[in-house]
This record gives C-alpha cells, sequence and structure tokens, in this order.
C-alpha cells in the first residue's frame, strides 16, 4: 500500500536526513507554523494524509530556555494542534519524535517505564505532548531520541558549539560544564529505526539510543585534537547521566548502531 505521509520539521537534521530514503510512498512536507490549525488542516485535506512524521519542535536547550513561552507554544500546542486534526482524519500511523529529557538522570540504562521527571524545560514540553497523545490517538508511535549529532548539525547544539568555541582560539580555552554522560546515535541510524518502525506499524513508546555511555570531555577532546589545541576542563556541575536501555528497540528492529563518534561529528 502507498500511503501518503506528511512531515512536518523536515528541513531540521532529523527531517533532511529521513527524506533522503528512497520509498514508494508519497510524502507531503508543511512548511508553515504548527501553531496555525486552519494551515495545518488544510495541508491534512489537500494531501489526503494517512501518515504523519511530526518532527517539528525548538529543540536547542539555549533557544528553548532564551524563550521559554514561544518553546510551549511550538512544541506542545503546536502538536496539540496536528493531534486534533490527526485525530479527526483517522490517521493510521502517527510517529512523534520525543527526547530522553523526559527521563530524569539515572546511572543505569534508562527504560522506557522509568519515572518521568524531565530534565529540563524542553523535556517538559514533550512530556506534555506525549500524554496529549496517548489519551488522544491510538496507532501513535513515540521515539524517546538521545543525542545525536553530524558533521553539518547547526549550532545551538553542544558539538557544533563546541567546535566553533575551539576553532576561535589560539592555543589553550576553558571548557565548562562537559562532566555528564550521554547516549549518542547518529542521524543516520535514527532514520533506520524510524523506518523499521513505520514498517511494523509499532505502536507505543520506544527509546531510540544507542545504548553507548558517551562522557562529553571525550567529545571535547576529539576536537581539540583534531584542531590541535589545548583545553583546561571547569566542573561546575555535578555529574549527569542519560543513557538509554535498547533491549526493546534492539528486539523490535535488529539493527546495530554505529558508536564511534569521530563517525558522527566529522
Amino acid at each position: 500500500m502507498i500511503h501518503n505521509i506528511g512531515i512536518t520539521g523536515h528541513t531540521g537534521s532529523l527531517g533532511n536526513t529521513l527524506i533522503r530514503f528512497k520509498s514508494k510512498n508519497k510524502y507531503f512536507y508543511y512548511n508553515q507554523d504548527i501553531r496555525n490549525k486552519r494551515k495545518l488542516l488544510n495541508w491534512f485535506k489537500k494531501n489526503k494524509l494517512n501518515v504523519i512524521f511530526h518532527l517539528a519542535a525548538i529543540v536547542p536547550i539555549k533557544v528553548v530556555n532564551r524563550n521559554k513561552k514561544k518553546a510551549y507554544q511550538v512544541n506542545f500546542e503546536g502538536t496539540r494542534n496536528i493531534v486534533d486534526i490527526s485525530k479527526k482524519f483517522n490517521i493510521k500511523w502517527f510517529f512523534f519524535s520525543s527526547t530522553s529529557h523526559v527521563y530524569k538522570s539515572s546511572k543505569k540504562p534508562i527504560k522506557e517505564n522509568f519515572s518521568k521527571v524531565p530534565i529540563s524545560y524542553y523535556g517538559k514540553t514533550k512530556l506534555l505532548s506525549e500524554k496529549y497523545i496517548q489519551k488522544n490517538l491510538r496507532n501513535y508511535c513515540i521515539g524517546r531520541i538521545f543525542s545525536t549529532s553530524n558533521k553539518n548539525q547547526r549550532k545551538n547544539y553542544l558539538v557544533p558549539d563546541l567546535k566553533d568555541k575551539i576553532k576561535k582560539v589560539k592555543k589553550k580555552i576553558v571548557l565548562k560544564n562537559l562532566n555528564h554522560y550521554r547516549d549518542f546515535i547518529s542521524m543516520k541510524d535514527i532514520t533506520k529505526v524510524i523506518n523499521v518502525l513505520f514498517k511494523k506499524k509499532f505502536v507505543g513508546i520506544i527509546n531510540i539510543g544507542s545504548g553507548n555511555s558517551i562522557y562529553l570531555k571525550d567529545i571535547a577532546k576529539v576536537i581539540l585534537k583534531k584542531h590541535k589545541k589545548k583545553g583546561l576542563f571547569v566542573d561546575n556541575n555535578k555529574k549527569t547521566y542519560l543513557i538509554a536501555n535498547i533491549q526493546k528497540l534492539k528486539k523490535i528492529t535488529k539493527l546495530k548502531f554505529n558508536t564511534k563518534i569521530e563517525k558522527m561529528i566529522y
């Protein structure tokens, strides 16, 4: 069966990678503000959508924290608009890109049923959206995506900002607040996961990560070495951990992931 797939956020890193995958399905990209319900409704009607990949959001933590009101409006209220219309049109499958930030820090690999105590305001907006989706849709898939990077990632994310800072200094740089552990998965691998979940029409919540713990200082060291610079690390916060338990993901997708951070950032 050929599906009419609607994608929000297709210009972002994930959306841009996702649309490169060849498929017999028809793709329709939403180019307007998801806060505008009327325009969303026209988009659904015009293209006779029956599957939604909802990726649009304000993501970088710095950007979210600078304008929490807008982040709430886009990330939650925009999602609510899409869910309401999807319900009206009886969408066959709905994918929502959520985040590991809905969880609290844990030294143990995090399972999908772990406590949801958002580690950031961004996580709060995504958790609100998750709850609304669960309440109003049946054929939904919520993918809680852990950390990610790629060589073309835009500014305001950890890796591109580190690259920019390190490039600008002559010899030595002070780097703060990198004593944290995160689970990095490449955009390419995330896209593979989403495609498998779609083919299987998986319903429920699933962690999307590599299951591999990476110390943020080690990422900085890779970049420092690349540019032949030296770094002084200052730990001004307690360590936090967001590492995925991917037992469910492995069982469903049977995929293996690239865990070399060098390949993700260069």
